[in-house]
């Protein structure tokens, strides 16, 4: 299987590189259009800021290679709210795969703190996504300030401050706001599961 990993300058996407190879693949870290869209399954991970990451994509073409892919893609982080509407985020105007905006975490008490960075469960999920996760077992690892409201595409939810998305889904697009390479044996099955994703 091809994995292609997008590259662009967003961090964290080393620790994706290595969740990969535990697993047995060796994924290409690449921004070439041809080897992106050629994958059998793309990862749009990253941690970073989401203005500066748009006008990157935009300015290499990868906003366009993007939103045209037909195989399972999987964002991470700032890549589930790049895929999305539009970020409060500096203002900015994202992908538009999912029709929905990504807002910043208000703290209504002094204990809640941004960005929401930690451990937290996941429930409510559903999605081939999640098959082998314990509902009493669902631990995954945040780190965020901004988040995707729970709406039509939302297949897990979390807690922070109110629920949100913790992962969307539509179509052949997958994402989710917790860093699954960072989330121990949780994690790494559910990137196991996504690779094993029917894409037919």
């Amino acid at each position: 299987m091809k994995v292609a990993i997008v590259k662009y300058n967003a961090g964290n996407i080393y620790s994706v590189v290595n969740s990969l190879r535990r697993l047995g693949v060796e994924p290409l870290l690449t921004d070439n259009a041809e080897q992106i869209s050629s994958a059998d399954r793309v990862l749009f991970p990253g941690q970073g800021e989401a203005r500066v990451a748009m006008t990157y994509l935009k300015k290499h073409n990868l906003d366009a290679v993007i939103k045209n892919l037909k195989q399972p893609v999987l964002g991470i982080c700032i890549g589930q709210q790049l895929l999305c509407r539009h970020s409060e985020e500096n203002d900015t105007d994202c992908l538009g795969i999912f029709d929905v905006d990504v807002l910043k975490f208000r703290p209504e008490r002094h204990e809640d703190k941004v960005p929401a960075m930690g451990w937290n469960d996941l429930y409510n999920f559903k999605s081939p996504l999640f098959r082998n996760i314990e509902k009493n077992d669902s631990y995954v690892y945040f780190v965020h300030s901004y988040y995707v409201p729970v709406c039509e595409y939302t297949i897990a939810e979390a807690d922070y401050i109110q629920p949100y998305s913790a992962a969307i889904n539509k179509g052949n697009f997958y994402a989710t706001q917790f860093h699954p390479e960072k989330s121990g044996a949780v994690g790494a099955q559910i990137i196991k599961n996504f690779l094993e994703i029917d894409d037919k």
